[in-house]
């Protein structure tokens, strides 16, 4: 896969617990890594608050330094042994809370921007299993496949041992890259997993069967969870305070058209003003929202016809379509040519 869209493949930030990760497995495996820190561009004492942002840059710059001095093969799969709940921040709690898997999937795919955007989520569901997938933000070969069996794992110790979330009920592991050169590694992945993996496969995400969506999650607490998500809600609003409108509202779509096609008075309530208010800054800064809306759907129709291998149909409704055909005309009408044709010519 690979990441041509503008917004898509921009690195944006990486939260402090999840750099801390593979911190701790470093130091599992004997490696200073202060001086990788320094090079790398990220000042110890960022690590010290856990709601501190690191570049993706920066990142991936460490990763980059840390894998190969690790010595270790499964240097991103070990790290997952480390996660914890603040982990994932707010988010962490919020999935401890909701009264179902669909529940918790769907509040994921709107805020997992609070713990970074390394990557994007996505939930499909076809022939009666679910892939929750998750694609790299990372270009470096050897760091995004770290990277995905690092948040694989982590989803997967983190519903076990945290969430109290039956994973048994996972059929298998999907990751788009080859299995290791050592055959024996094998048993780290299972170790991990607790089920079968597939190597080189279309896409990277944990598959189970659709019927699990809906079993009931064991610490469920609904007022609880109200509370979290309006923090969560003021969290997501923070991180982008400081961008122009635009920026803000096109981030937001991006997370919200996962579940529907949200409206401008919706953008504009998670933003904390009135639509007409939104209407104003929009306007201000010489677009408005259905402009802004048509634009981060045609990015993300292009990034999904680009890198991934979803049906048209899947697509539409990633984009928050309530019927494929309106997507279909859609894109007519923003390229001039049909999104099968337009895949047709860059397979």
């Amino acid at each position: 896969m690979t990441g041509g869209v503008a917004g898509l493949s921009d690195l944006g930030f990486a939260s402090v617990p999840a750099v801390k990760q593979y911190l701790q497995t470093a130091e599992t495996c004997g490696v200073d890594y202060l001086p990788f820190l320094e090079t790398a561009g990220i000042h110890p004492d960022v690590l010290k608050d856990n709601n501190k942002r690191i570049s993706n840059k920066a990142m991936e710059n460490l990763l980059a330094l840390l894998i190969p001095a690790s010595n270790d093969p499964c240097f991103g799969l070990h790290s997952a042994r480390f996660v914890e709940p603040a982990s994932y921040s707010v988010l962490g709690y919020i999935s401890m809370n909701c009264s179902t898997l669909r529940e918790t999937l769907a509040n994921t795919a709107i805020y997992e921007k609070i713990v970074g955007d390394m990557g994007v989520s996505s939930t499909i569901i076809e022939d009666g299993f679910v892939l929750q997938r998750w694609d790299c933000r990372f270009t470096d070969p050897l760091v995004r496949r770290h990277a995905i069996e690092n948040v694989l794992g982590s989803w997967q110790v983190y519903a076990r041992e945290f969430a109290h979330i039956d994973t048994t009920s996972t059929d298998c592991i999907w990751l788009e890259h080859p299995a290791p050169a050592d055959p024996q590694l094998l048993n780290d992945y299972r170790e991990v997993f607790g089920c079968d993996v597939h190597f080189d496969q279309d896409a990277s995400g944990i598959r189970f069967r659709e019927e699990f969506l809906d079993t009931p999650l064991p610490q469920a607490d609904k007022k609880l969870l109200m509370t979290l998500l309006d923090h969560a809600t003021q969290i997501l609003t923070e991180i982008d305070r400081d961008q122009p409108i635009t920026i803000r509202v096109k981030n937001l779509l991006r997370l919200m058209l996962k579940e529907r096609e949200p409206s401008s008075t919706q953008v504009a309530e998670v933003l904390n003003m009135s639509s007409r208010t939104l209407q104003r800054k929009l306007v201000a800064e010489g677009t408005q929202y259905q402009a802004v809306l048509n634009e981060v759907r045609l990015e993300l129709a292009l990034y999904y016809l680009e890198n991934t291998t979803l049906s048209l149909d899947r697509i539409a409704h990633e984009l928050g379509y309530a019927e494929a055909r309106s997507f279909y005309r859609s894109f007519k009408q923003w390229t001039g040519r049909t999104a099968g044709s337009y895949r047709a010519e860059i397979a």
